[in-house]
């Protein structure tokens, strides 16, 4: 068993560095133009109820840290009080955005950021740039790959589970990522989207802040 290893190794370096960022682009290109009706129809919709906002565009850490401008559909108005502050996302949050949130079409837009190779189809979410300063050396390694529209603790939580185990789940995806693995993702990730689960924290509409790590497990 132990002579294949060598060459297991070799097709899943291929897989990554040359077939799947290529994968990637096709699937991006074809999924955007087989979902352009839906998009188009978001667009305008998201588009009144937003008050001419129909994209949320942020800067993100991809691979390596390097940062770009992810764009999704926004699904809150930039409602905000009397102090300038924002107002809680519960209550920005429109009828239209909760339904493109519930079904995940607010994520339609990062087919361009897959497109234009700041992205992949699969791998870990690209979250906050002022987490970087927060991540232990072991979260930090979820930069490794390109971040993706889904992933492994997309598809094992989402946002109902903890910082730490989405973290543990996008460090195990970076060590294990091969074809099969996001296959079985993007499977996976098409069950969870039609049961809408994991959408929400349990506490709140959207997951709270990552404030740091606070187990000495994941100092390591």
């Amino acid at each position: 068993m132990g002579k294949y290893l060598p060459g297991i190794r070799v097709i899943t370096l291929i897989y990554r560095s040359i077939i799947k960022p290529i994968a990637d682009i096709v699937m991006a290109s074809i999924a955007l133009l087989i979902l352009s009706p839906v998009w188009l129809v978001i667009l305008i919709m998201l588009g009144v109820a937003n008050r001419g906002k129909p994209f949320f565009i942020q800067a993100r850490p991809g691979k390596n840290g390097k940062i770009f401008k992810v764009i999704k559909f926004r699904t809150m108005t930039d409602d905000r009080d009397e102090t300038g502050k924002h107002l809680p996302d519960e209550k920005r949050l429109t009828a239209v955005g909760a339904f493109v949130r519930k079904t995940s079409l607010d994520e339609i837009p990062q087919l361009f950021n897959v497109v234009t190779g700041n992205m992949s189809v699969v791998g870990p979410r690209p979250l906050l740039v002022e987490y970087l300063a927060l991540y232990s050396p072991k979260q930090a390694r979820r930069h490794e790959v390109r971040p993706g529209i889904t992933g492994w603790a997309q598809v094992n939580g989402r946002n109902a589970i903890s910082w730490e185990e989405k973290f543990r789940h996008d460090v195990w995806y970076v060590d294990h990522l091969s074809f099969w693995l996001d296959i079985k993702i993007l499977f996976m990730t098409v069950v969870k989207v039609f049961k809408s689960e994991g959408i929400t924290s349990g506490t709140s509409v959207t997951m709270e802040k990552f404030k740091g790590v606070n187990s000495s497990i994941e100092r390591e």
